[in-house]
């Protein structure tokens, strides 16, 4: 399976800024859709965040799919790759 990394950054309230990719299936071309994930993982943090747009979330590349990433995929639509001053 082929997917499409999104880049995100949010700021946190707290001053930190998180980084984290959304990894959806490459032909997910909904931007909507993409962000709502987003949204749904950034409300399962104890912190608050500030807003995802476009301005914070952007396509950035298509690559093949790990075992791990096709499986939340197949489970809930996308997967969350953790980057920076997420926890």
């Amino acid at each position: 399976m082929y997917i499409s990394v999104w880049d995100t950054y949010v700021q946190r309230q707290d001053g930190k800024v998180m980084h984290f990719d959304i990894l959806v299936p490459h032909d997910l071309k909904d931007t909507s859709k993409i962000f709502s994930f987003g949204k749904d993982y950034l409300q399962s943090k104890p912190f608050k965040t500030g807003e995802l747009t476009s301005r914070e979330c952007q396509f950035c590349h298509i690559e093949k799919a790990s075992e791990e990433v096709i499986a939340s995929i197949n489970n809930k639509g996308y997967f969350i790759l953790e980057m920076q001053n997420c926890n």
